[in-house]
């Protein structure tokens, strides 16, 4: 839950209500089956994706892959960036360039961590992640002024459309917040930990443990971004304007919508904790996704490269690589373009995705990569079908991605 997908699904939902809810479905579950197929790879093979690319593709492959993927790592990291920023900018009022400033001190973040262990912090920003959620759930099932109409939810869910201009781009940053490309990459890492032995009984029991996290975690997740973007579509879709606590906003393309959703807690919820509760939220989801990039960027590195670099290093290079883009758009344009970096680096995310898929698709397709473990041929359909599916969610929305690029960075 970074700041890339409340990005993503709070602009789905305010500006086309309920109809890109089954793009938020269908992500889920395309993520579900890549995560599954990278754990298969990191399991049975004992190389995650960046080794297995090395040893296996010919040497001018590696190159161009790492870069590729170092790009998406830093575009996730410009959403970690501007979410902590407009979180710090809520909570203390420092105005928002300088609070992308702020953001590169996490790298002390990072080595305070290390230093007193993850299980802690992971703990608390569970907590504070399932509190923000349960926020949106009140406001969805509690408060009468905000439910929905679940006939139009189910509909919307079973009749799939791209029709409404603008739609098709923001479903492949939807796509590329849910599905994200480096994370397959850190999976395949991270999963080989929870084979102890190196025996196939060992090897299928971690196999069935894996399926069942990424199962219940991602439909889990489903739930979440389901309820921003239903919230979004019931408060704000056909307004112009909000009037809160009397003050008026007014609701456009320039809109903020993670700045406009704090803005609704406390009037809804009833409480002026409910909105700090969910700056803090935001800020720390922000600083998590900020910790799994820079292991991913480290997996990857190593993977390809064959270089080590120290944590706090890697989480400067790949910092900087996010502040620097951030700070040239926010100088040119004003806060108003918080909204549209968010949706921009989660559309790289997914114009990334294929140069990631098809190669774990390879690896875990061809016998001779993992011998007598042939992998389930309705789990390769899907895996399969998933990666033609996103791709053509690329090509379709590449058009209006370009045009988006050309014009935030055009100061449009």
């Amino acid at each position: 839950m970074d700041p890339g997908n409340w990005g993503t699904d709070l602009q789905a939902g305010a500006l086309y209500r309920y109809g890109l809810l089954w793009v938020v479905a269908l992500a889920s579950a395309m993520a579900i089956v890549l995560q599954i197929l990278a754990a298969r790879l990191g399991i049975v093979s004992g190389k995650n994706l960046a080794e297995a690319c090395r040893a296996w593709y010919p040497s001018w492959c590696r190159v161009p892959l790492w870069i590729l993927c170092e790009i998406a790592i830093a575009a996730c990291d410009l959403a970690e960036v501007l979410g902590s920023a407009v979180a710090i900018n809520l909570l203390f009022g420092v105005p928002l360039f300088w609070a992308v400033i702020m953001t590169a001190a996490d790298v002390f973040l990072l080595l305070l961590l290390q230093r007193h262990g993850m299980r802690t912090i992971e703990r608390v920003v569970l907590v504070l992640v399932v509190t923000i959620a349960g926020s949106f759930f009140i406001e969805l099932f509690v408060l009468p002024g905000t439910r929905p109409d679940f006939h139009e939810i189910g509909t919307a869910l079973v009749h799939p459309t791209l029709a409404t201009a603008g739609m098709a781009s923001v479903a492949v940053g939807i796509i590329g917040a849910t599905v994200m490309p480096h994370n397959l990459y850190l999976h395949s890492a991270l999963v080989q930990s929870r084979t102890t032995e190196d025996d196939a009984a060992s090897k299928r029991i971690a196999l069935r443990c894996n399926a069942i996290d990424t199962g219940i975690s991602l439909s889990l997740a489903f739930l979440v971004n389901a309820a921003i973007l239903i919230l979004a579509a019931v408060v704000f879709h056909g307004r112009s304007e909000l009037v809160l606590d009397g003050h008026r906003y007014v609701l456009g393309d320039d809109t903020d919508w993670i700045r406009v959703a704090y803005l609704t807690f406390a009037p809804a919820v009833g409480s002026a904790l409910a909105s700090v509760i969910f700056a803090v939220a935001l800020l720390a989801s922000g600083q998590s996704s900020t910790i799994t990039g820079t292991i991913a960027g480290q997996v990857v590195m190593e993977g390809f490269m064959k270089w080590r670099v120290a944590p706090w290093k890697r989480r400067i290079i790949t910092r900087a690589m996010a502040i620097i883009p951030a700070v040239f758009v926010i100088g040119l344009r004003g806060d108003s373009s918080v909204n549209d970096l968010l949706i921009l680096s989660q559309v790289v995310l997914a114009m990334q995705l294929p140069f990631a898929m098809f190669p774990l698709l390879h690896f875990v397709t061809v016998r001779r990569f993992a011998p007598g473990w042939a992998t389930p041929k309705l789990l390769l359909v899907l895996g399969w079908v998933t990666a033609f599916v996103i791709t053509g969610f690329d090509f379709i929305g590449l058009p209006g991605s370009f045009a988006d690029a050309a014009r935030i960075l055009g100061g449009g």
